[in-house]
């Protein structure tokens, strides 16, 4: 089992960035999947997650209405959209595989990727 994000970077405050999260060693479409990030000093928050089918969203108080998550289960990849960029969204971004197909916040994730780095500078 191995997720691997990807699309961090360095955006300006108002931009907007794409993580992916590409599962490999198991079939994406039977699980949810949940983004969290962490920035340093600060506890892991989560940022949203989604249902084995896509119908079900959930997200953090601070990133309702600018992020967006949604998945490809023929590519076996969840995306994390995220518009509006502030500088307290730079953090490090986690995917990872939920217990439940339709996962919230309060859910268990057994499997973690590395992370991929996201910068907003003012």
């Amino acid at each position: 089992v191995q997720l691997v994000e990807s699309g961090g970077g360095l955006v300006q405050a108002g931009g907007s960035l794409r993580l992916s999260c590409a599962a490999s060693g198991f079939t994406l479409d039977y699980y949810g999947i949940g983004w969290f990030r962490q920035a340093p000093g600060k506890e892991r928050e989560f940022v949203a997650a989604i249902s084995w089918s896509g119908r079900i969203t959930y997200y953090g108080d601070s990133v309702q209405g600018r992020f967006t998550i949604s998945r490809d289960n023929a590519k076996n990849t969840v995306y994390l959209q995220m518009n509006s960029l502030k500088p307290d969204d730079t953090a490090v971004y986690y995917c990872a595989k939920a217990d439940a197909r339709v996962p919230g916040p309060q859910s268990d994730f057994g499997s973690w990727g590395q992370g991929t780095q996201v910068t907003v500078s003012s």
